[in-house]
């Protein structure tokens, strides 16, 4: 069966696995849209785009019933070269609308003007048009899915002034923000918005996990629902999350006091949960091997966990070196209570701390921290590398580059710095093989090769934690 047979018969199915790996350009209309959208249009009047810049590049817009910007994203899509995908999956963390071509084309060592070029060859539109139109998608999703007002959307997506809102909106989606809008306009201060992702999601599992690694009192856990508290740019809030698997998607709702953070927040929930992982692509290369394939059947639609924030990764990193999971938990909660501050809200009629910055970190007298001394100047060593721009936790930076230069920080050895690139850079291939369950998971498999899981053997990783983990604790209690 031709390629495109098979996305015409995934668009009839509306089958949501294949949502944001292709677009359907439907020339009747002049519109794309998402394979999980109702419309039905006929064979010989579709074709199909890998990504959503190649469809709007053949002259395409965005369809107003599925919204093709809600979809998954997957910027391994898009791009040819390894420095446009970088760059790419850097704009989407871009927090203000303002974008200067020239510090942004610094980041890669390059120039803005070869950067222009790259990306005009392999997606069609600048980085600085790139970045405009993602904050004009959040926007639609704000108008569509919240009760938000226009003014307050405008704000969130990074405008100040309504007129230029407006007329972006208009220029991009060919409607005006209250053309588009459903819901009446209300000032709640929560709002409910719904993330996408491919199925299977085993959302369960990453529960799991950040229940047993809960920061502080920052994350708490009601049956299937996630809470956390949360700070951006001096600001606290909080969020919750669940999952609704009858539509593909995780509620997010957000009770923050700044909307322009929206963008933000939104940002970070999709690396904490790995809503744009692609489960199909992981499962035809782990179910290549028999014991893989049986694990991946016991936890289909397996997630790389990580954390609200990279430095929270690295300090639960470093205080969990040899010592059990409750114990590295009580650890970072100390450090919390010694050197976080006030968040200004309540917990059970406590104040909740803050996670501290690498600031505070350094500013602190962890003499009542109970680890050891050669912990403790780990931490500040690795503070002050931040702080000084010595070392730096951007996920999109050389993975290579980074473990050589955290491990010129006394204290950090080749099982920390590989955990820490799994999960505080998030790179799929990380395999941290020394890891006291991950060791013994090997064990259990003489007959794997994991060297042929790559580039996906952090999700082998995280697959092993899923299933052994238990199994260690079990064995532990016995002796």
């Amino acid at each position: 069966m031709k390629k495109d047979d098979i996305f015409y018969n995934a668009m009839l199915a509306r089958d949501p696995r294949f949502d944001g790996k292709f677009f359907i350009g439907v020339k009747t209309t002049g519109i794309y849209c998402r394979p999980i959208c109702p419309a039905k249009p006929k064979r010989e009047n579709v074709e199909f785009f890998s990504n959503h810049l190649a469809a709007e590049k053949a002259g395409y817009r965005p369809c107003l019933r599925c919204r093709p910007e809600s979809a998954p994203q997957s910027p391994a899509w898009i791009g040819k070269s390894a420095l446009v995908r970088r760059a790419i999956k850097m704009i989407d963390k871009i927090e203000t609308l303002e974008f200067n071509e020239d510090q942004f084309a610094e980041l890669f060592g390059v120039s803005a003007r070869h950067l222009r070029r790259l990306f005009i060859e392999e997606v069609g539109k600048t980085p600085k048009q790139l970045s405009f139109e993602n904050r004009l998608n959040l926007s639609r999703q704000l108008i569509s899915e919240t009760a938000l007002p226009i003014t307050e959307v405008a704000f969130a997506a990074g405008f100040n002034s309504i007129r230029r809102f407006n007329d972006a909106f208009k220029e991009r989606f060919k409607k005006s923000p209250s053309e588009i809008r459903r819901k009446p306009v209300k000032n709640e201060s929560t709002l409910s918005i719904r993330l996408a992702y491919r199925p299977p999601f085993d959302f369960n599992g990453l529960l799991h996990f950040y229940r047993s690694h809960a920061v502080g009192q920052l994350e708490w856990f009601e049956g299937g629902v996630m809470h956390r508290i949360v700070e951006v740019n001096g600001k606290v809030g909080q969020i919750t999350l669940s999952d609704l698997p009858d539509e593909s998607c995780v509620k997010l709702e957000i009770d923050f006091p700044d909307t322009t953070a929206l963008h933000t927040i939104i940002s970070r929930v999709r690396s904490l949960l790995d809503l744009d992982s692609d489960p199909v692509i992981i499962a035809n290369v782990l179910e290549t091997d028999k014991d893989m394939k049986a694990l991946l059947k016991k936890h289909p639609g397996i997630r790389l966990p990580s954390s609200w924030d990279p430095f929270e990764v690295v300090v639960a990193a470093i205080l969990g070196q040899v010592v059990s999971v409750e114990r590295g938990r009580a650890l970072v909660n100390d450090l919390i209570e010694l050197a976080g501050s006030d968040s200004g809200l309540l917990r059970d009629g406590k104040s909740v701390r803050l996670f501290p910055t690498p600031a505070q970190v350094i500013k602190t007298d962890l003499k009542s921290l109970k680890t050891t001394t050669r912990r403790k100047e780990t931490l500040v060593a690795l503070s002050r590398a931040l702080i000084n721009g010595e070392l730096s936790l951007e996920p999109t930076q050389d993975v290579d580059s980074f473990v050589e230069k955290i491990l010129s920080i006394p204290g950090i050895g080749p099982w920390t710095a590989s955990y820490m690139a799994l999960k505080a850079l998030r790179h799929t291939d990380a395999f941290p093989a020394t890891d006291l369950i991950i060791a013994r998971a090997i064990a259990e498999h003489p007959k794997t090769k994991f060297e042929s899981f790559s580039p996906w053997r952090g999700y082998v990783a995280a697959l092993l934690w899923r299933e052994y983990s238990h199994v260690l604790k079990k064995t532990r209690r016995k002796k």
